[in-house]
């Protein structure tokens, strides 16, 4: 009995984990967002965009490294491997925003701070292998602090759910995690102090 409940623990947390990835998270979001701001047409037009330019390659480009042997795993626990993959994502979001920009004429906050957040965890990686689950379920929780409080909450405890189970499958250490979570806060509360002040 005594050997079944670690290997219990280590199938939740990794189904938890898995669940609650960057990109999931994000797309729930968006999702949420959408469904709460825009009409059917709309949040077509806002999130397609997204799924062409950012969500589509980036799952497109972790399959094909960890294919060819280049990433070790969909999680890219390897901090050396992580160089290649921020500055993947970071060129994705870029192009987002710059398609953006030119199309709609302004530029998206929320994307803005995505880039912001990966430029501080890319900073981190050279000195500690901060925890990307946990930063982006603490960034997502303000994301959704913004349109509903509760829900943000609700995402605040994901998060630290999330992070718990990263100790747990020994992606990361317990450094790693509040070292992400650090980061996430600081970049979520300038985010959410810029949001409040836009609105006024």
């Amino acid at each position: 009995m005594e050997e079944k409940q670690p290997s219990l623990i280590l199938r939740i947390s990794k189904i938890i984990s898995d669940f609650f990835n960057p990109l999931l998270s994000l797309f729930i979001f968006f999702l949420y967002m959408s469904i709460k701001n825009y009409s059917l047409k709309d949040s077509l037009s806002y999130f397609l965009p997204i799924l062409i330019l950012i969500i589509a390659p980036i799952i497109i480009w972790l399959v094909w490294n960890v294919k060819t042997g280049r990433y070790t795993n969909m999680d890219v626990s390897n901090r050396v491997q992580r160089k290649t993959l921020y500055i993947f994502i970071a060129a994705c979001v870029i192009a987002y925003l710059a398609f953006n920009y030119f199309k709609n004429g302004y530029v998206d906050f929320v994307m803005l701070f995505i880039l912001i957040l990966l430029f501080a965890l890319q900073i981190s990686n050279f000195f500690i292998k901060s925890s990307m689950h946990t930063a982006f379920n603490i960034f997502v929780a303000a994301l959704f602090f913004a349109l509903n409080m509760k829900m943000g909450f609700i995402w605040l405890g994901i998060a630290a759910l999330v992070g718990i189970t990263r100790i747990i499958l020994k992606r990361h250490t317990p450094k790693e995690v509040s070292m992400g979570a650090l980061i996430a806060f600081i970049v979520s509360f300038i985010y959410l102090y810029c949001n409040i002040q836009f609105q006024h």
